[in-house]
């Protein structure tokens, strides 16, 4: 335990029926925080959430605020309040009652909730709107309102449970800005769910990945998106290629298990070539040594570290053989798809390959023979190198 952690969870698990969702998940938050669970639907992130504020309870595990186990704790004495997708506004309230009612139900008096009111909507930038209705006010409006309602009780931990989803793009990308602003402005903790990348690249100090019950990798942003742990999450984070091969019989370096942790690599052989992969530092023994020649081994590569350098101008053993199958250009960038050649030259059934670069001109062109490289080992991540639990 850090001596910032605000939020602990441990070993929790939920079940709904016959179906596990959650399978015994850990996750350390510390206070002023922005930490987001980004997963596809019916990952377990909703739920993880609701056990958090009390509106479920996990059917084993602990969940620890500041030290202090809330487990059976009602949600109105957890100091921690959850903005929803549908605001779930009073619609007979006006903005004014909307924001005030939880400090009306403590009881406080009616000049502290006046004030109240009034600093958490020039928060949000809503002064003079207290007498609307919620009918009167746009969907983002309307959004701005639900977490003013939600901070003005200042609470400890803020959970936001995909609060932009019913907003059109524009304005999503605007309330992405604003609450990011006052998260940092209030130094509340927050913890996020989405399930769109982008979103969570642009906002978050952390992302935690959830699969099936589990979070798959919990790292800082770049991390995440420049090592990830798994094929799943190289996909599912930004756009990655997943390279599989055997481990070749020759390294780069100066051995894989040499003692100089810095500018070990290995060789990925292929049916149609040869390519390259860092071996990142403090491996397991017992893992390191599963990677020795002919063993499997899988590595990603984004799309935007993939070269193609035309099959005339390659070195000898450079690289990948492939075809190029196609060429788009889209929001300012060039995609050019291209399918993997085997030892004697055929594409049928071939793995496809995605290359991205900035800019529209290429020297390249539909059915041009080429090879996949990359200028460095490390652009190549080696992933799956743990099992993952059932």
């Amino acid at each position: 335990m850090s001596s910032r952690e605000l939020l602990r969870l441990e070993r929790v698990t939920k079940n709904f029926g016959s179906t596990q969702v959650l399978k015994g998940i850990d996750l350390s938050v510390d206070a002023g925080e922005f930490i987001t669970l980004l997963g596809s639907s019916g990952c377990g992130k909703t739920t993880t959430l609701r056990i958090i504020a009390g509106l479920e309870h996990a059917d084993s595990g602990r969940v620890y605020l500041a030290g202090q186990d809330i487990g059976g704790f009602e949600p109105n004495k957890r100091n921690v309040n959850m903005v929803f997708q549908n605001y779930a506004l009073f619609p007979h309230m006006t903005v004014e009652s909307n924001i005030g009612y939880g400090l009306r139900l403590k009881g406080r008096p009616k000049a502290e909730i006046r004030m109240a009111v009034e600093e958490a909507l020039s928060m949000v930038q809503l002064s003079g709107f207290e007498k609307r209705m919620p009918a009167e006010l746009s969907g983002g409006q309307r959004q701005r309102v639900a977490v003013a309602r939600a901070m003005v009780n200042r609470p400890k931990l803020l959970l936001l449970d995909e609060p932009l989803g019913a907003l059109d793009l524009q304005l999503r990308r605007q309330m992405q800005l604003e609450l990011k602003r006052l998260q940092k402005q209030l130094g509340i903790t927050f913890i996020y769910i989405t399930h769109d990348q982008e979103e969570a690249l642009s906002m978050s100090d952390r992302i935690a990945v959830m699969r099936d019950g589990r979070f798959e990798q919990i790292s800082p942003v770049i991390e995440l998106y420049e090592k990830p742990k798994t094929s799943f999450v190289a996909k599912f984070v930004g756009s990655a290629n997943i390279i599989q091969g055997k481990v070749g019989s020759g390294f780069l370096s100066a051995g894989l298990l040499a003692s100089e942790e810095s500018g070990r690599a290995l060789i990925i052989e292929r049916s149609e070539g040869r390519v390259k992969a860092a071996v990142p530092p403090g491996l397991p023994p017992e893992i390191a040594a599963k990677l020795k020649p002919g063993a499997p081994v899988t590595a990603a590569v984004r799309t935007e570290h993939i070269d193609l350098i035309p099959e005339a101008g390659a070195k000898s053993g450079e690289g990948l053989k492939a075809i190029i199958r196609d060429m788009s250009f889209a929001g300012g960038q060039l995609r050019i798809t291209v399918v993997l050649r085997n030892s004697e030259g055929a594409a049928n059934g071939g793995q496809e390959i995605i290359a991205s670069c900035h800019g529209i001109d290429s020297p390249l062109d539909v059915g041009d023979l080429v090879r996949v490289t990359w200028a460095a080992p490390e652009y190549a991540v080696l992933v799956d190198l743990e099992e993952r639990p059932l």
